[in-house]
């Protein structure tokens, strides 16, 4: 029976060899080859177990050097291993998207670098090569970059087909949100600016990034904006660019509080866009808190519906969201107090007011504050009969699919910060990212499972490359698949 067998060689190297016994002595059968990363012997161990399970059955262990295909193995020499299997797999879905119609290999690789390993375009193109032995040469993505961001319509045009297609988009029903790209420099043009930073970067220059999804969180446009830009000025070109490219005469578009003001829900009405906006409940009259207050039931589940100057006005109650809101609004009293008691270390904290040079708590701020402790609030157009209060504040919640989105594009994708000096090549750089998010979004719609976690399944799946020393030839040797990545390509109906 054959064995497996790992040494440490005086190099410090792992050795994997597949060993049997022979008159109680140990017969080195097959060396596999040398590792120097958990990685490379997890590899070897496998490739060394696919010898085993291939061959075994058929082998009369003492007469092995007898067969020629021992003799071939024996001939053999260890390359490493490429992640092909990996790239099959988000090529494929690539083209089940439909994004591979426009004919851009290159561009479609460095989607696909950007899911496995996010990194610079030029490093991109060197991990390529050492994950999947695919070369592009750097001058080639010189030559062909600029021309890639006239794409962009396209394929935004194809990621719309197919939600319509797989997930029966029909523009009733989209949400909007904003983030900030923050880049490593301390400089600003017309593109880049200094603007309120989501990243906590406010010293460095950024740019805004708009992004729609539909409402199962699956993204079908993005706009990029300078990064001085008021986010609540965004969402009107991107929503009317958005009805006037696709002809939509009615839909609903859903977004967070930021986006309201009078001006914008007179464009909304004007363009027959619905709308459903968080409210920030802070900045209402003490009338319309007093209101609130009197007419809500502070029972979880429960709902008001006012009118005001942005349309219909929603406040639900959640015995959750009291608690929370309560323990912050004490610890902010708390650190108010504190600073009533040392005025050195004064600073701004939300519960203090001054007159003169007199510092004192701002008991007005309290008391509507604790009006509206567990309330929150949601801005829409739509009547009671075409969604109730429910209806809106399920839709609202929602919106989280877009944050979700932006999570996966900053972290998983590594979207910021952003090295790029130039408008081209960071509109480049936004466009790869929303391919790659596009992929990404599709297989954990489809598996259930997050992209790190099919990352991590997959790439168990490797090819050792052996070269013949006979033929001087390359072959490779695929490790098995297992129950989990059968159940992955049955769910994104890829063969297997």
């Amino acid at each position: 029976m054959l064995h497996i067998r790992v040494i440490s060689t005086a190099s410090g190297a792992k050795a994997v060899q597949v060993i049997y016994y022979k008159n109680r002595r140990r017969v080195v059968f097959k060396h596999i080859g040398s590792a120097r990363s958990n990685d490379e012997l997890e590899s070897l161990k496998l490739v060394a177990q696919d010898l085993i399970n291939n061959f075994t059955p058929e082998i009369p262990l003492f007469e092995e050097l007898k067969l020629d295909n021992l003799l071939l193995l024996d001939k053999s020499e260890f390359l490493g291993v490429y992640l092909t299997f990996l790239y099959e797999v988000l090529s494929k879905l690539i083209s089940q998207i439909g994004i591979d119609k426009i004919n851009r290999q290159m561009l479609m690789d460095l989607v696909v670098i950007r899911i496995v390993d996010p990194a610079s375009k030029l490093r991109s193109i060197e991990l390529l090569e050492t994950y999947f032995g695919i070369k592009h040469r750097r001058q080639n993505f010189y030559e062909s970059a600029p021309e890639w961001l006239s794409l962009k319509g396209a394929i935004e045009k194809i990621v719309v087909d197919f939600a319509k297609k797989n997930y029966a988009f029909n523009f009733d029903l989209l949400f909007y949100d904003v983030t900030t790209l923050y880049f490593e420099t301390f400089e600003e043009d017309a593109l880049r600016k200094n603007g309120f930073s989501k990243d906590n970067k406010s010293q460095q220059p950024q740019i805004l990034v708009g992004l729609m999804v539909t409402k199962e969180g699956f993204p079908i446009a993005y706009s990029v904006f300078s990064g001085n830009t008021f986010e609540g000025h965004t969402i009107l070109p991107v929503v009317n660019r958005f009805i006037e490219k696709h002809s939509v005469d009615e839909f609903t578009v859903v977004a967070d509080a930021a986006m309201i003001s009078s001006g914008n829900i007179q464009e909304f009405l004007g363009n027959n866009i619905n709308y459903i906006v968080g409210a920030r409940l802070g900045n209402l009259s003490n009338e319309m808190i007093d209101r609130i207050d009197k007419k809500i039931i502070r029972e979880d589940g429960q709902s008001i519906r006012l009118k005001s100057e942005y349309g219909y006005l929603i406040c639900d109650y959640s015995s959750l969201r009291y608690r929370k809101d309560k323990y912050e609004m004490e610890k902010q009293i708390g650190k108010a107090k504190v600073i009533i008691e040392t005025p050195s270390k004064s600073k701004k904290v939300k519960f203090i007011k001054t007159t003169g040079e007199q510092i004192e708590l701002n008991h007005a701020l309290i008391e509507k504050s604790n009006k509206l402790l567990g309330i929150k609030g949601y801005y829409t157009n739509l009547n009671e009969n075409i969604a109730n209060n429910q209806i809106i504040i399920d839709r609202y919640h929602e919106l989280y699919k877009v944050e979700h989105a932006f999570r996966i594009s900053k972290h998983d994708l590594q979207t910021r910060p952003i090295f790029h000096f130039k408008e081209e090549p960071i509109n480049l750089h936004i466009l790869i990212c929303f391919l790659a998010l596009v992929v990404s979004k599709q297989i954990e719609l489809t598996t259930g499972d997050s992209i790190r976690k099919f990352l991590t399944e997959c790439k168990k799946v490797t090819d050792a490359r052996m070269l013949n020393k006979i033929t001087n030839k390359e072959t490779r040797i695929r490790t098995r698949l297992s129950e989990k990545i059968r159940h992955y390509l049955r769910s994104l109906n890829l063969p297997h």
